[in-house]
């Protein structure tokens, strides 16, 4: 009964269908039918012009934002618990070509103006010092915390007055909406995000996240970053097939709320365990290294967080039954 990541999730039936009805011949990279028809897919969705770019993972659609975002010789703000700051392995550095990454702090590793701003006010203005050009968030964060679209807002409107970029890693993007009922609109680009790191692997996907640009002439320069990262895919039909596929129906937020409700249920078991409020697919609790073991011999697997921290994960596919079990499992330690 896994609840270690939902990178481990099952790909949702109506992908791998996608992709066996994409098993035929077509013109190669991104110039097959499928992949033309993302940007006015999510387009609809976004309800604006948009520019959209398939790439097989959450680090490179976070990476090539930011190269887009930001020069070289520039900084990006993001928060220090940021998936882009702790878990790329150097990517964001690697892919900007020595962008720096400016740490903030912020409760559930959310960001803030106030917060935002202290990092970039105790910069003098000065050829030696790194200044800011872009501001990251996470949304769901790296602990399952949720911005609203006002939360963004304001922060866009902060990005606006500096003259900075806005970059929305949104691994978790479906679980976010999920919760707050929005429109991705006013979650995005209504509120100042310049792109968006759209994420369907977590989701039900196999191997396709899409970058959004709500600036479409940022996108230009991006498709020349890919192919030189090495992530131009000959047969990128099938990961724009996979979009489009979480895209039908609605199927990419029907799982986020599927995930998010298999969430609610530990948390209503786990009480004042909980480190931080559930708000999408993350629960973080107070476990000693007995009671972990405990739960694991039970057959339970989740992630050992901090010295006396655990975290659990769910997904689109949490079966009931496992959930039920888990929720029991809690409450009896």
């Amino acid at each position: 009964m896994r609840f270690f990541s939902d990178n481990a999730a099952r790909v949702h039936p109506s992908v791998f269908a996608a992709m066996a009805a994409a098993d035929s011949l077509d013109t190669a990279y991104d110039g097959d039918r499928w992949s033309r028809s993302l940007d006015a897919r999510l387009g609809e969705l976004f309800e604006r012009e948009v520019r959209v770019l398939w790439v097989p993972t959450g680090t490179a659609a976070n990476c090539l934002a930011l190269a887009a975002l930001c020069p070289p010789y520039g900084g990006v703000i993001c928060h220090r618990d940021a998936h882009i700051q702790n878990d790329e392995g150097g990517a964001p550095e690697f892919y900007t070509h020595g962008a720096k990454l400016m740490l903030a702090d912020g409760p559930g590793a959310k960001l803030d103006p106030a917060g935002v701003a202290k990092v970039a006010d105790a910069i003098a203005d000065d050829v030696h010092r790194v200044q800011p050009h872009a501001v990251s968030i996470t949304n769901a964060t790296e602990y399952g915390r949720v911005y609203t679209p006002a939360e963004v807002a304001a922060i866009g409107e902060l990005c606006r007055a500096r003259g900075w970029r806005f970059h929305m890693d949104g691994a978790r993007f479906a679980n976010a909406m999920a919760t707050t009922g929005a429109a991705p609109a006013e979650m995005t680009w209504r509120a100042g995000v310049d792109a968006l790191s759209f994420g369907f692997v977590k989701n039900g996907g196999m191997s396709a996240e899409a970058l959004v640009f709500f600036d479409p002439d940022l996108a230009a320069a991006t498709l020349r970053r890919r192919k030189r990262a090495g992530l131009l895919l000959s047969k990128g039909r099938y990961l724009a097939a996979q979009i489009l596929a979480m895209l039908e129906d609605d199927l990419w937020l029907a799982n986020g709320r599927a995930a998010n409700a298999a969430a609610t249920t530990l948390a209503e078991a786990a009480g004042d365990r909980l480190i931080h409020p559930v708000e999408a697919n993350e629960l973080f609790l107070r476990a000693t290294p007995d009671e972990a073991a405990r739960l694991r011999a039970q057959g339970f697997d989740f992630y050992d967080w901090a010295t006396g921290e655990v975290r659990f994960v769910t997904a689109w596919d949490s079966a009931s039954e496992d959930i039920d079990r888990f929720a029991a499992a809690i409450r009896q330690l």
